[in-house]
């Protein structure tokens, strides 16, 4: 076993690229390198998403600067009989926990916090492996980036639950709840790190295990 393993390490990778074939990012056909759309659905067709790092990298450090503003403002506003309640993100999970409510408060923490910071870190070790000297563990960054792109849409649970009961909740001067600046500033995170991730190509590191 250990010699077959040493003999499939001396084995020079095969990507597409080496047999002159391209993938479709649209509907993952295969077709000839030189062909310019794909044949499936039309898409135009091209070996590397050209300057796909640098894309990355500025929808990232744009996510970073909006992640400040939708943690710091208000993402709803309350009126209850006359008086406002401006609510943070933080603020209404710990507003769950007084109220014992701990799977809401787990939910939102998680979707709102520790998965946008997750999949903002990972799209930045990503770009940093890629444009790294270093030997990469690609099979690692490859599963690294297909959880990130996964686990990405999730983090619009909060804005969702904000827009239900901005929509449901409208009872006049009885009781209002209306929607905040941050829960803007915070639907921008996600999508710009949704549309990052998916302006990465993977394809650059396989690139770099060739050149190795």
């Amino acid at each position: 076993m250990p010699n077959r393993q040493a003999e499939f390490a001396n084995v020079a990778p095969q990507t597409a690229a080496n047999n002159g074939l391209v993938n479709c990012a649209v509907c993952h056909q295969l077709a000839s390198i030189e062909v310019r759309h794909c044949k499936r659905c039309g898409s135009a067709l091209s070996s590397r998403i050209k300057n796909s790092i640098q894309i990355s990298l500025s929808l990232l450090i744009t996510s970073v600067l909006l992640y400040i503003p939708a943690n710091i403002y208000p993402i709803m506003r309350t009126e209850l009989l006359g008086d406002e309640t401006k609510s943070t993100i933080i603020g209404g999970v710990i507003l769950f926990l007084k109220h014992e409510s701990y799977f809401i408060a787990a939910v939102i923490f998680i979707a709102s916090v520790i998965v946008p910071m997750a999949k903002m870190f990972a799209i930045g070790w990503l770009c940093y492996s890629a444009l790294s000297t270093k030997k990469i563990q690609y099979y690692e960054l490859t599963k690294l980036y297909r959880l990130t792109e996964f686990i990405g849409k999730w983090s619009m649970v909060d804005v969702f639950v904000v827009a239900i009961l901005v929509a449901l909740i409208q009872l006049g001067g009885l009781m209002s709840i209306h929607i905040g600046f941050a829960a803007t500033a915070f639907a921008g995170v996600v999508i710009l790190t949704m549309i990052s991730a998916h302006q990465f190509d993977t394809r650059i590191l396989w690139d770099k295990v060739e050149s190795e």
